[in-house]
């Protein structure tokens, strides 16, 4: 008789770790530590009643993220909000990048892939998208997760490289603005025309709806900022 193996147990360091990044990114992106703030290691460890160990690896992963910034002998601080010039900037990058990647994806398309598109989309839709990050970082991971499926789709490992370079700057977009997610009935469907041209295996078409997709994030995120100053 063939015993099913023991489901792997997660270790409970793994498990402290990522309830402070956690909690952390919470902070940060509600605002509750404002932007350029200094953020003092055995203060977060004393307040969060844990080692400055989980408090360094979290800040390590948030510093990737874009979210933070380090400086030698200065320590961390919470990244600046993105001027509206930052934002014309990455979203110009992402304009070189993107839809490159779905041409490429789009030539190499398959049924599993249309199908993880269509879940994305799905979970886009179904989450929440109040202003707090817990409303709406389930909806920021769809949507993640959606243009991540085309930048590994397009197997080329430079593109995917400067687009994962670029993927925490688009979580500070949202940084402290307070708005949450405004434009999901917009995004949803501008993913759901990129879909098409995938199902239908239409690579120019796959390029041309990445583009105005980004355009449109470009301009309303502009438009945000804009208002924010």
């Amino acid at each position: 008789m063939t015993r099913n193996p023991r489901p792997a147990k997660i270790a409970p360091r793994q498990v402290l770790a990522d309830h402070v990044y956690d909690e952390l990114i919470e902070s940060l992106v509600d605002g509750r530590v404002g932007a350029g703030s200094a953020l003092n290691i055995d203060a977060l460890a004393r307040e969060m009643e844990v080692s400055q160990t989980p408090i360094r690896e979290a800040l390590a992963r948030l510093e990737a993220t874009g979210l933070v910034r380090r400086t030698a002998l200065k320590g961390y601080r919470v990244a600046p909000i993105l001027s509206t010039e930052e934002l014309v900037e990455l979203m110009d990058a992402r304009l070189v990048l993107e839809p490159v990647n779905a041409f490429l994806a789009c030539n190499r398309v398959t049924d599993p892939l249309v199908a993880s598109l269509d879940t994305a989309i799905a979970d886009l839709a179904a989450a929440p998208s109040g202003p707090s990050f817990a409303d709406f970082r389930t909806y920021l991971e769809a949507d993640e997760r959606f243009h991540i499926l085309i930048a590994e789709a397009a197997a080329n490992r430079f593109l995917f490289s400067a687009y994962t370079a670029l993927g925490g700057q688009v979580q500070r977009m949202r940084l402290f603005a307070g708005l949450g997610v405004t434009d999901a009935d917009h995004a949803i469907r501008e993913h759901g025309k990129i879909r098409d041209a995938f199902a239908d295996g239409d690579a120019e078409l796959a390029r041309a709806a990445m583009g105005e997709h980004l355009h449109a994030v470009k301009t309303r995120a502009v438009g945000e900022s804009l208002a924010r100053e």
